[in-house]
């Protein structure tokens, strides 16, 4: 066989007919052969390392977002690599250089808000780039996610339908396109059914659960208190529900609280929470996909960004009732 042959059938073995890639890789296993992903990497000028760069590791969504990257990566033998920006920009860009050192395929990212030059950074960015979750309208390049605006109509116009006319958002970090994307399925659920909303029950939660116990706290010590809080996160909604507790609120006899995405051991939290969820895995899939695309893409015209936006689905838990009698 020729070497082209031999790399070829290794590199990609639907490219030789069957009796050739056995006889290749009957001799290779003979000797002992592996490919040298390091060689590998040199010859084609980036390796078969798939950088994701996420926000925060407390999350547990990213974790099974994970899950559906690294099943597609190793399909198509590439292996994954997780770092967190602590939604720090400085830090980000520290990373994506650092990945880009090391000649990584492609990167999956979940953007936090980049603006001026660091958007000009992500924007002529060489290696191939997803974005997940976090959408930048100024960024040229594929975006996996939600239908964000969806999401909390669902869990809105739930409490409505309950008789909740009072209800409170926590949203997530103000400015972020995904927070702002919920925060407005929000307002114009409340508009459409003739409620006008209260802004200042509208609360930054900056998706971090401390911070939703602090907002939750203010929310419900107010003499004209919301009836039900819909968070825009499970991190967000276990702060909230630690606050009522420690209120001696009850849930949902006393305030109804409902949340997108659901929560490790969801089942054994009292009450199960209402929640609309993402195809978390599926996300992971999709974007992994577009990624391997643009790292085997060999045309002559790039290919032109993509966009999948996934339907969530309402789950209804305990944590939702009609609003108490004045």
């Amino acid at each position: 066989m020729s070497i082209s042959t031999v790399s070829v059938a290794l590199r990609d073995s639907s490219q030789v007919t069957a009796e050739t890639l056995k006889r290749i890789t009957d001799a290779a296993e003979a000797v002992g052969y592996t490919p040298n992903p390091v060689a590998q990497s040199l010859k084609a000028g980036r390796s078969r390392l798939i950088g994701v760069v996420i926000g925060s590791m407390q999350n547990p969504w990213f974790g099974d977002l994970m899950a559906g990257i690294e099943d597609t990566a190793l399909e198509h033998h590439h292996l994954v690599t997780l770092s967190e920006t602590k939604t720090d920009p400085q830090r980000e860009r520290a990373i994506i250089d650092a990945l880009t050192g090391q000649r990584v395929g492609g990167i999956i990212i979940s953007p936090h808000l980049p603006s001026g030059e660091h958007l000009q950074f992500l924007a002529t960015l060489k290696t191939p780039l997803v974005a997940i979750d976090h959408k930048i309208e100024a960024l040229n390049t594929d975006f996996v996610g939600i239908d964000n605006q969806l999401a909390t109509s669902m869990l809105t116009q739930h409490l409505l339908r309950l008789g909740h006319r009072r209800i409170a958002h926590i949203a997530g970090s103000s400015g972020l396109w995904t927070s702002e994307q919920r925060k407005k399925g929000f307002r114009d659920t409340l508009v459409a059914a003739g409620v006008d909303p209260d802004e200042s029950l509208i609360v930054d939660g900056q998706y971090s659960g401390d911070v939703a116990y602090d907002q939750t706290m203010r929310l419900l010590t107010r003499p004209d208190r919301p009836t039900a809080i819909v968070a825009a996160n499970s991190l967000m909604a276990l702060g909230a529900l630690q606050a009522i507790n420690d209120l001696s609120f009850n849930c949902p006899e006393d305030i109804s609280l409902a949340t997108i995405d659901s929560v490790p051991w969801g089942n054994v939290i009292h009450p199960q929470l209402t929640v609309v969820v993402q195809p978390i895995a599926e996300i992971g899939q999709a974007a992994a996909s577009f990624l391997l695309d643009r790292i085997q893409h060999r045309g002559p015209e790039p290919i032109p960004p993509r966009e999948k936006i996934f339907v969530p689905k309402f789950i209804t838990g305990r944590s939702c009732a009609p609003p108490p009698k004045a």
